[in-house]
């Protein structure tokens, strides 16, 4: 092996330290205390509280004879457009359902070109509600 030329080492160090500052060759550990350290460990315990839960909401469960996620299982599914009445039955209708609570055609009269105003609160008067 070569030995290692400490003068290019530190000519290198040099002139990195020039084009990008003090930081980049500052030993990440030297910053390092013990509060981050707790803090850090917190962070992770958090993190793994979390992926616990997605994983037992992921776990499979036998509805007659069907294995199907708890997480599905849990869900409240509106079958019905709130500004419209009209029932939802297409995928894209479940997409603006969850985004802008309303279905695709309430979407295109009401809401497109109106996002923000939709989204504070706003909702259209005299809609002719199927029943």
């Amino acid at each position: 092996m070569k030995e290692k030329d400490l003068n290019y080492i530190a000519g290198l160090e040099k002139a990195i330290k020039k084009k990008y500052g003090e930081e980049a060759i500052t030993n990440p550990a030297s910053l390092w205390d013990e509060d981050k350290e707790r803090e850090y460990l917190e962070q992770l315990k958090g993190f793994i509280e979390k992926q616990r839960k997605r994983e037992s909401q992921a776990e499979p469960e036998n509805v007659n004879g069907i294995l199907i996620t708890k997480k599905l299982l849990n869900r409240d599914r509106r079958i019905n457009c709130t500004t419209c009445g009209e029932m939802i039955r297409r995928i894209n209708d479940d997409v603006y359902l969850i985004k802008y609570d309303c279905c695709e055609q309430c979407y295109i009269n009401y809401v497109e070109d109106r996002e923000k105003r939709w989204l504070k609160g706003w909702r259209p008067e005299n809609v002719k509600k199927s029943t």
